[in-house]
């Protein structure tokens, strides 16, 4: 099918990973309320890594790399699962969903800045981006309580911004060493490993999961982050990439944080202050910039997806908050 944004099925695609990945934030919230934060990830990366492993068995997808392709999966989905979805389930305990999501936004600015590190120039525009955007992060950590509303916010923006920074760690070195060529296989490996190192990190640090003491909210709502978030919103997103312009794609990571302040405000009566309005359009505005003129820089030459001796090479704006975020990995969801 000719990759082009015109067909009814791009759309409602692109609605499933707008409004999909931006409710993860939502689901975590609520999940945390009586699970365990990491417990909660690490059951929820596990179960679905044991459903997209059991389709692909079925399917007869085969489960061919080497030592080092899995050694490689292995490492991103520490990185992306257990360092970034798994901060972010931690800092929720302090800082709202919403708010969550504004700071897990910055994903594509700290790749920027990771790239620039190791010798890549970007555009000059790209770098007007990465200032706006993290003016608008440091308006929204230096804001304290009066950002967030909610007590020991200092504490949760150092966490979910750690966790940021992890995932683009992850998202950074993804197609720079050896990697499963299928995408789903490789997925279902960071899934699995990210998994059950959140449920190791969660004994390590003293969580229990009390059976009885579990709420059917919390319960229903690791139902939707497995089902819904990690893999309807996951396959969505893939499908998307080989049927729309990465452009429209990409339009994600800066849609999601609106679509989870509007449900945190909405569901869970988060607050809404001027300082997160503020700070959350500098934040979107500088993502946008960044995504913008990085497609620019492809159209003029360079494909969106290439291949490399390892698979695909990663989108540079990809994200967090919940959604493991394959082939163009971006930058947002939780």
């Amino acid at each position: 099918m000719e990759r082009n944004g015109h067909d009814i099925r791009v759309w409602l695609a692109l609605a499933a990973v707008y409004v999909v990945w931006g409710s993860t934030y939502l689901g975590i919230a609520i999940a945390i309320e009586t699970l365990p934060p990491m417990t909660s990830g690490g059951l929820r990366f596990v179960a679905a890594a044991l459903i997209l492993g059991t389709v692909l068995l079925v399917r007869a997808v085969p489960y061919r790399m080497s030592w080092r392709q899995f050694g490689g999966a292995a490492l991103v989905g520490l990185l992306l699962l257990a360092g970034g979805n798994g901060m972010v389930a931690v800092a929720e305990q302090h800082i709202s969903s919403g708010l969550a999501a504004l700071l897990v936004a910055s994903t594509p600015l700290w790749l920027v800045v990771l790239r620039t590190v190791f010798r890549d120039r970007p555009h000059v525009l790209t770098l007007a981006g990465v200032l706006v955007g993290f003016a608008g992060v440091a308006f929204l950590s230096l804001g304290g309580d009066d950002a967030s509303g909610s007590t020991g916010s200092g504490v949760g923006i150092a966490v979910v911004l750690l966790g940021s920074f992890s995932w683009s760690v992850g998202s950074f070195i993804s197609p720079r060493i050896p990697m499963p060529a299928n995408p789903f296989v490789a997925s279902t490996i960071e899934m699995a490993v990210g998994g059950a190192a959140l449920l190791v990190m969660g004994a390590v640090q003293g969580e229990r999961l009390h059976l009885g003491a579990v709420s059917w909210q919390s319960w229903a709502a690791l139902a939707y982050l497995v089902l819904v978030g990690s893999l309807i919103g996951f396959t969505s997103y893939i499908w998307l990439l080989g049927h729309a312009p990465i452009s429209l794609v990409s339009t994600y990571a800066y849609v999601n944080p609106v679509v989870a302040v509007i449900l945190g405000a909405a569901i869970l009566s988060e607050p809404v202050t001027g300082a997160m309005l503020v700070a959350g359009a500098l934040i979107v505005v500088g993502v946008a910039l960044v995504v913008s003129t990085e497609r620019r820089k492809r159209a003029g030459g360079r494909p969106a997806v290439r291949k490399t001796a390892t698979g695909p090479e990663r989108d540079p704006a990809s994200s967090p908050g919940g959604e493991r975020l394959p082939d163009a990995r971006p930058a947002t969801e939780a």
